[in-house]
């Protein structure tokens, strides 16, 4: 079933057409921002969070499509490791998520907009609490 959000492919090879799910070019999108160096995870929402608490990945979190007579628009929404550069971090997902869905689907994107909601900082060192006594009790013999 083919509804008007689904994106059918030009194909000049008399077989048949191909129909994409918005939501395949969602989880493209999500898989290829997320591999990006600098990219902690991307943007989830509440529903999302709850399913991966049951163990099941959600590869298009964070992504939103728009597709209408002027294009095909992506948001983003990222977070992003403390340190790095934003701009460029932010120019590298914008040029890894066009090429990727170019390369997948055939499908070349209008706009891939980048929204940094937020800068997640490097865990600390949780303190083994063993080898502080350990440590406490090697003193004291």
């Amino acid at each position: 079933m083919v509804d008007e959000t689904s994106l059918v492919l030009d194909t000049d090879h008399g077989l048949g057409e191909i129909v994409i799910a918005p939501e395949v070019i969602e989880v493209i999108i999500g898989i290829a921002a997320s591999k990006v160096d600098g990219v902690h995870r991307m943007q989830a929402s509440f529903t999302n969070n709850v399913t991966e608490l049951f163990g099941r990945s959600v590869y298009g979190k964070g992504v939103h499509l728009t597709i209408d007579e002027e294009g095909i628009k992506v948001d983003l929404y990222v977070n992003l490791k403390y340190g790095v550069s934003v701009p460029k971090v932010a120019m590298q997902v914008q040029s890894r998520v066009k090429q990727q869905v170019l390369f997948m689907t055939d499908i070349e994107l209008d706009e891939v907009n980048v929204h940094v909601v937020s800068l997640v900082p490097e865990k600390t060192e949780q303190l083994d609490l063993e080898e502080l006594f350990e440590n406490d009790e090697a003193e004291n013999e």
